[in-house]
């Protein structure tokens, strides 16, 4: 590695004063048009959620995370006096004697990562984040990927790929760094499998996942459960400071510094779409085009700290939603907030909606998974508020219902985030089978959202995460939800047939 030269808060309180404020005016017609102005102009100085440290075990993080926090983040609670500016990288960091003496003393050559994503039946990609440039490469036994050299433009990560792999087989790699060799025991994964593959696998999903030190073991169990992926559905480290990426870098550093989520995040595919709190703050709406000035940089942020297939239409329509599939199983991963407009009763913008009628209409996967950041059902959610229930978007949810009936698609599931609970639902639809929706959105929060007696099935005690467990060894295959808890333990279990989502 070339190094370059050189109070615990509540999750609720004011979040909600001024959450309930916004949502008022936005049900107002003289207000709404103004939405998109009220949260750019108030954001960042009304919804601050500090970093958590009380806690902390990790040797590696009672060291790094009060410096990194003092330098990028500051000393107010929404984030607006890191000494870097609104633009802190890594960069600056490394300009620091103390903090090169602090990455060296840890032996941080390898500073986030690996993170595997994008996993094929043949291929996987390897995310990396090193503490100044580096030569990067992965290797399998005689297998490497590409080279890359990481540099300040990407904030020093890397994505890499290596091709020619079998499917849905386990490997053991080995991260190369200017040369040296870095191993762990946890640098395992497991490609994907064909289509027409008859197997079983777990998927693990979840929200609501702020750096809380005393949950992060959570990661671990999540790993030792050796679900295939894991889809993070937003909220996924809550940064609410949407005017100074330096903040929002400090939430991916940190996050990534952690023991545990490193476990998973190195042996289990990632896959991931943002939420209100880690695109901007609390309930907040991108609104049409890409004029507002903070929707750009910030999605660039969170490119860079991803391992996903793609983001959304790329620079010229940027999103964070993509799709994927493993084996007969497609994932549909939706961005319901940088295009998200009130007043054009639109979630999720016309580029995005037109991608996810097309896709889903031609996938020939036997499951298709429809993952939400916020909530499919009505009553779900505070009275749709901030969901697919509100009266200003359940036209557009109705019309990707409508879609699936029209083209007989079969195999829909819906997941979601975004309440600090599990759900279970059922959407009954007049000319189709009924569409399950799972929710899970607490693992690693603190704060707790109420259950709901309407449901099928609504839990809030503790932290867990969501798994869909497919058999596609049946001749009826089956999607079993389950919601584990904090310890690994399982909460509920929930199975469907492939023949009770049919079109008959």
């Amino acid at each position: 590695m070339r190094v370059l030269p050189s109070e615990r808060a509540s999750e609720g309180n004011r979040a909600v004063h001024y959450g309930d404020t916004m949502r008022v005016m936005l049900e107002s017609k003289a207000w709404i048009a103004l939405s998109v102005l009220f949260v750019l102009t108030l954001g960042s100085t009304c919804a601050g959620k500090p970093p958590i440290t009380a806690g902390e075990t990790s040797a590696v993080m009672k060291d790094l995370d009060p410096y990194l926090i003092d330098a990028l983040y500051g000393s107010d609670r929404d984030g607006q006096t890191g000494r870097f500016g609104e633009e802190g990288a890594m960069v600056d960091l490394l300009t620091e004697p103390a903090f090169v003496a602090l990455v060296e003393q840890h032996n941080l050559k390898l500073f986030n990562g690996p993170m595997i994503g994008d996993i094929r039946p043949t291929s996987a990609k390897f995310w990396i984040r090193t503490a100044g440039e580096a030569d990067v490469q992965i290797q399998i036994g005689d297998m490497t990927s590409n080279q890359v050299t990481t540099s300040p433009s990407g904030d020093y990560t890397a994505v890499m790929t290596v091709d020619g792999l079998e499917p849905f087989t386990a490997y053991t790699y080995t991260v190369m760094i200017d040369g040296e060799k870095v191993e762990r025991e946890s640098f395992t994964f497991k490609t994907a499998p064909a289509a027409g593959q008859r197997v079983s696998f777990d998927v693990a999903f979840g929200s609501g996942a702020r750096y809380v030190p005393s949950n992060e073991y959570a990661w671990r169990n999540m790993a030792e459960s050796n679900p295939l992926a894991y889809l993070g559905l937003g909220d996924n480290v809550y940064i609410d400071v949407m005017n100074r990426r330096g903040a929002q870098r400090l939430f991916y550093y940190r996050r990534g510094l952690s023991p545990a989520w490193s476990e998973l995040t190195s042996s289990v595919a990632i896959y991931a779409v943002w939420d209100d709190h880690d695109m901007a703050i609390d309930d907040s709406a991108g609104g049409a085009g890409l004029d507002a000035p903070w929707k750009v940089p910030n999605w660039t942020v969170f490119r860079q700290n991803w391992n996903n297939p793609y983001y959304g239409g790329g620079d010229k329509v940027p999103g964070t939603w993509h799709s994927f599939s493993l084996g007969d199983v497609e994932f549909f991963m939706t961005d319901g907030r940088f295009y998200r407009e009130k007043k054009d009763r639109t979630m999720l913008g016309p580029d995005q909606k037109k991608w996810l009628l097309k896709a889903l209409a031609e996938s020939k996967a036997k499951f298709k998974v429809l993952a939400s950041g916020t909530m499919w059902s009505d009553g779900a959610d505070k009275d749709g508020k901030d969901s697919w229930a509100g009266r200003w978007a359940r036209g557009e949810r109705n019309e990707i219902f409508d879609w699936i009936n029209q083209k007989k698609i079969n195999g829909v599931i819906l997941i979601s985030g975004d309440r600090h609970r599990s759900d279970i639902w059922k959407v009954d639809r007049p000319a189709g089978y009924p569409l399950y929706e799972f929710v899970s959105a607490k693992v690693t929060n603190e704060h707790t959202h109420q259950t709901f007696p309407n449901a099928i099935w609504s839990y809030n005690e503790g932290n867990f995460w969501g798994q869909l467990s497919f058999n596609l060894q049946l001749s009826d295959p089956v999607m079993t939800f389950r919601c584990v808890d904090i310890s690994g333990k399982v909460v509920k279990e929930y199975p469907l047939k492939l023949s009770e989502l049919s079109h008959r």
